[in-house]
């Protein structure tokens, strides 16, 4: 087995142009999905100081798969306690 050459980034680029146009709708659906869910995880965040989440959340993109899995799961753990001097 022989090592499988890949295609230039150039070529990922076009196609990705490609398809943007022939799916403009489908890529606002995508883009508003991912802006909605990464805003809510970024805001929960922030507001359990949660510095590696929020970073996280905003470094990487995945769809709005981390921020689901980081609102329903890991941000149900924590409260925010409300400290009043």
């Amino acid at each position: 087995m022989g090592i499988i050459p890949c295609p230039p980034l150039a070529e990922y680029t076009y196609s990705m142009e490609v398809w943007i146009k022939a799916h403009p709708l489908l890529f606002i659906a995508f883009v508003l999905w991912t802006i909605i869910w990464k805003g809510l995880a970024l805001w929960k965040s922030a507001g359990l100081r949660q510095k590696y989440w929020f970073t996280a959340i905003l470094v990487l993109n995945t769809f709005g798969i981390l921020e689901i899995v980081y609102l329903f799961i890991v941000a149900r753990k924590y409260k925010v306690e409300v400290v009043e001097n």
